[in-house]
C-alpha cells in the first residue's frame, strides 16, 4: 500500500475534516490500523493519544466542553474519538455515560471485526463480540454501523448531526476492519456538512408561559445545564432583568448567569434555604434541568406554585414534577419569551430576597466548623487566572465547588452528570488541547489513581495542565457517607504512591503544598508553562446535609 492509494480510513478522516474536526482523540488497535494510517497522512488534523480508552473518552468530553464554554455562540463543537474493537471500545462506556448525562457532543468511532464476522456468529475473530453495538445502544444518543466505504460519509454526517442536535450527546459509529483498509476509488470528500435541526418551541406553549410569567408576583428562574449549553447567557440576563426574577443555577448550569449579579441566588442547591426559595415562587421557570436528585435536594423540593419546564431532552420533561412542559432549546424559548413578557420596573424586592437568601446560607455555614474548606475554595479560585477553565473529579473539594465556586471567568466542568471517578486529569487534558491555554484539574487521591498514567500524555503532547491532588488517604466522600450511615467505613482507606515523586518520574514538576500555601503554590504552577502537579495533604469535610433536617 502506498501513500497515493486511498483507503476507507482516508474517507473517514476526510469526512471528519469536512465536518469541521481539527482534533481527534485516538488510541490505536489492530482493527483500527486503517484509521491511524489515514490520520498519519492527513493534513491539519491533530491526534491526541491516551494511555487508557476510558481516559481518552474523558479527554474528548473535556475538549468538547471547553470549546463550547470558550465560544457558546459558535457551531456545536463535536469532538471525534477513535478506538479499536472489543476491549478498547468497551472501556469507553463509563466515560460516555458521563457525556450522555451531561449532554456533551462526542463522536465515538470504533473499528469492528471484518464484515464477514458481523451478525452474531461465533467466528473467533480477535476482539469479537456477538453484538458490540448493543453495549452502546442505551448509553449514547445513536448508533451507526457502516458496511461499505461508500456509506462512510453519510453515516458520519448523520452521527455528527445527532451529536450536535439539542440535547447534545455522544454518538457511536462502527466501521469494520476490512472496510477501513479497503482501497477506494471514491473522490476525495470535501463537501460534507452537518445541519442539526433547531428545536423550536410550540408558539401556543410559549404564549402560555409568557402569560404565566407576566402575571406572576414572585417569579424565580432555575437555570440548568441545558441553559448553559444553549449559549443563552445574554437572553437569560435580559429575561431575569425584565421580570425582576431571581436566578439560581443547578450545578451543571453554573456560569450561565453572573455569579455576582444582583439577582443571582448562586447555586447552593443542597441548602434547604435555596430549596425553599425555589418552592416559594408562584411561578418557577426551569430552564434545561430535569430536576433530578441533586437539583431537587434529594427529592425534597416541593413547589407550591406553577412550574414551567423547558427541556430539550424529551424524556426529562415532567419526569419528576408536573409542569407546563416545553420541549425546546432553551435559547429559542428565551428569545421568544423576551418578545412577549412585560418589562417590570425594579423595586428592590427581588434583590432584597436574593440578599436574604445568601445571608441565610452563609449563616448556616458559619454555624459549622468549616473554615478550612471554605478558605480552600476561595484560595483555589483566587489563584486561577481570568479565562482559565477548570475540571473537577468526584472529590470533596469538587462537592464544595458545585455550590461555592464562582464560575465567572473560570468555567467549571465536573463529572457530576454520571458521577464516575477519574474525570479530572483527562478532562483537563482535553480542555488544554481545545483552548491552547492553561487549565486546572482537581482530583482526590482515590480518583487520581484512575488517570495517573495520563501524566505521560500531558508530557507527550505538551499540554498545559496544573493538576491539584487533594490527598486525604482514601475515598473521602465515601468515608463520610459510610461513617454517617453506619458509624464506620469499609474499603475507603487506600495505599497510595508518593504523588510528588511519581509526577517527577514522568518529568512533571511537582510541589507538596499545605492549606496555608495552596493559593501561592497553585498560582505559581498555573503561571508556569507545561504540565505540573500540586499535592495537598488535607482531610476535608462536607457541610451538613439539609434534606434530612429540612431547616
Amino acid at each position: 500500500m502506498t501513500d497515493a492509494q486511498r483507503i476507507g480510513g482516508d474517507v473517514v478522516v476526510e469526512t471528519l475534516r469536512a465536518l469541521g474536526a481539527d482534533t481527534v482523540f485516538g488510541l490505536p488497535g489492530q482493527h483500527a490500523l486503517g484509521l491511524f494510517e489515514a490520520l498519519r497522512r492527513a493534513e491539519n488534523v491533530r491526534v491526541i493519544s491516551s494511555r487508557v480508552e476510558n481516559n481518552l473518552a474523558f479527554a474528548a468530553d473535556g475538549h468538547a466542553r471547553a470549546r463550547l464554554a470558550a465560544d457558546p455562540d459558535g457551531p456545536v463543537p463535536v469532538t471525534p474519538m477513535i478506538v479499536s474493537t472489543g476491549p478498547g471500545a468497551l472501556l469507553t462506556l463509563a466515560s460516555l455515560q458521563e457525556s450522555r448525562a451531561a449532554s456533551v457532543p462526542v463522536l465515538g468511532i470504533s473499528s469492528q471485526i471484518p464484515v464477514a464476522g458481523l451478525g452474531g456468529g461465533r467466528h473467533g475473530y480477535l476482539h469479537e463480540l456477538p453484538d458490540q453495538q448493543a453495549s452502546f445502544r442505551d448509553v449514547v444518543k445513536s448508533v451507526h454501523v457502516v458496511r461499505t466505504v461508500s456509506q462512510i460519509p453519510t453515516a458520519l454526517r448523520e452521527a455528527w448531526e445527532s451529536a450536535s442536535t439539542a440535547p447534545y450527546g455522544p454518538v457511536w459509529v462502527e466501521i469494520p476492519q476490512d472496510v477501513l483498509l479497503e482501497p477506494t476509488e471514491l473522490p476525495r470528500i470535501t463537501s460534507v456538512t452537518a445541519r442539526p435541526a433547531p428545536l423550536a418551541p410550540l408558539p401556543e406553549l410559549l404564549t402560555e408561559a409568557a402569560n404565566l410569567l407576566g402575571a406572576a408576583k414572585k417569579p424565580v428562574i432555575l437555570a440548568g445545564g441545558g441553559a448553559l449549553r444553549s449559549g443563552s447567557h445574554a437572553e437569560l440576563k435580559a429575561l431575569a432583568e425584565a421580570l425582576r426574577a431571581p436566578v439560581l443555577s443547578t450545578f451543571g448550569g453554573k456560569g450561565v448567569f453572573g455569579w455576582e449579579h444582583e439577582l443571582s441566588g448562586q447555586s447552593w442547591l443542597e441548602d434547604w434555604h435555596s430549596t425553599e426559595f425555589l418552592a416559594d415562587a408562584d411561578v418557577l421557570l426551569v430552564l434545561g434541568s430535569g430536576l433530578g436528585e441533586l437539583s431537587s435536594n434529594y427529592r425534597e423540593f416541593a413547589p407550591r406554585g406553577r412550574l414551567i419546564q423547558v427541556e430539550a431532552d424529551l424524556g426529562k420533561l415532567e419526569s419528576n414534577y408536573p409542569a407546563l412542559g416545553i420541549h425546546a432549546d432553551v435559547r429559542l424559548v428565551l428569545q421568544g419569551l423576551l418578545e412577549q413578557v412585560p418589562f417590570r420596573r425594579a423595586d428592590g424586592a427581588a434583590e432584597t430576597a436574593v440578599a436574604a437568601l445568601l445571608d441565610k446560607v452563609r449563616e448556616r455555614l458559619d454555624g459549622q466548623p468549616l473554615e478550612a474548606e471554605r478558605k480552600l475554595i476561595d484560595d483555589i479560585r483566587a489563584a486561577v487566572p481570568e479565562g482559565t477553565q477548570t475540571f473537577w473529579d468526584m472529590t470533596i473539594a469538587a462537592y464544595w465547588a458545585w455550590s461555592a465556586w464562582n464560575p465567572d471567568g473560570a468555567p467549571i466542568h465536573t463529572a457530576q452528570g454520571a458521577g464516575g471517578l477519574g474525570y479530572g486529569l483527562p478532562g483537563a487534558l482535553g480542555g488544554a488541547a481545545a483552548t491552547g491555554k492553561p487549565v486546572l484539574a482537581v482530583s482526590g487521591d482515590g480518583g487520581a489513581m484512575y488517570g495517573i498514567a495520563e501524566l505521560a500524555t500531558a508530557v507527550q503532547h505538551g499540554l498545559d495542565v496544573t493538576w491539584l491532588v487533594v490527598d486525604d488517604g482514601g475515598y473521602g466522600i465515601l468515608r463520610e457517607y459510610l461513617t454517617g450511615a453506619f458509624g464506620q467505613s469499609t474499603a475507603t482507606e487506600l495505599a497510595r504512591p508518593d504523588f510528588e515523586a511519581l509526577a517527577r518520574s514522568f518529568g512533571v514538576p511537582a510541589t507538596v503544598s499545605s492549606l496555608d500555601t495552596i493559593g501561592k503554590d497553585l498560582a505559581s504552577a498555573l503561571g508556569t508553562p507545561g504540565p505540573s502537579v500540586v499535592v495537598l495533604p488535607a482531610l476535608l469535610k462536607m457541610f451538613e446535609p439539609t434534606h434530612l433536617e429540612k431547616k
